[in-house]
């Protein structure tokens, strides 16, 4: 006599792979959109420290090359933005030190062709660029001056005026989407992440 053996072989059906990947569907597609909110946090928050840096170093050349510094923003076009040396004297800046010109990457080369101060200024710096579809909110063009003072020009007057020390700060906006960060900057220099 023959005895029959049946081997019980381990595993899973179709239908409990079908299953499972339907559950594991299910729960991806309630986790994208939380993925899609990290992302876009993390790159408002990107965009809001590359303009931090970009603060801090247009203080820091200003005052380290006795130059004044302009942050220009949009600059040449939107959500791009650049560190230029100012041409000239805040009191008298030259003629062709206005956001069209110097926003020329072509013209106003980074680095510099020459470090000769006398002949082009020898401080600007690349066009850079925010993430993606982050964009600035409604800014101004900041002034750092050698003393560590912030400017901005208020109507056509020259120099321009000096931020407030205390009180109402100039803020800059990053944005993306309904998301917003901000930068403040006093007149002395002080520069602030705000979350």
């Amino acid at each position: 006599m023959t005895k029959l053996q049946i081997h019980d072989r381990g595993g899973f059906s179709l239908v409990d792979i079908m299953v499972s990947v339907s559950v594991m569907s299910i729960i991806a597609a309630g986790a994208v959109p939380a993925l899609m909110n990290v992302s876009d946090s993390m790159k408002l928050g990107q965009g809001q420290r590359d303009i931090y840096q970009e603060m801090q170093s247009a203080r820091l050349v200003a005052v380290a090359s006795n130059r004044p510094m302009r942050i220009r923003f949009n600059c040449p076009a939107a959500g791009q933005f650049r560190l230029t040396e100012v041409i000239g004297t805040p009191s008298k800046p030259d003629t062709n030190d206005t956001a069209s010109d110097r926003c020329s990457d072509t013209k106003w080369k980074y680095p510099a062709n020459d470090n000769d101060p006398t002949s082009r200024p020898n401080h600007d710096g690349p066009i850079r660029q925010l993430p993606n579809k982050v964009t600035f909110g409604g800014t101004a063009t900041l002034e750092f001056w050698p003393d560590g003072t912030v400017h901005k020009q208020v109507t056509s007057e020259l120099p321009w005026t000096q931020l407030p020390v205390s009180g109402t700060l100039q803020e800059i906006a990053v944005v993306k989407g309904t998301s917003t960060k901000k930068i403040t900057v006093n007149g002395l220099g002080k520069i602030q992440l705000i979350q």
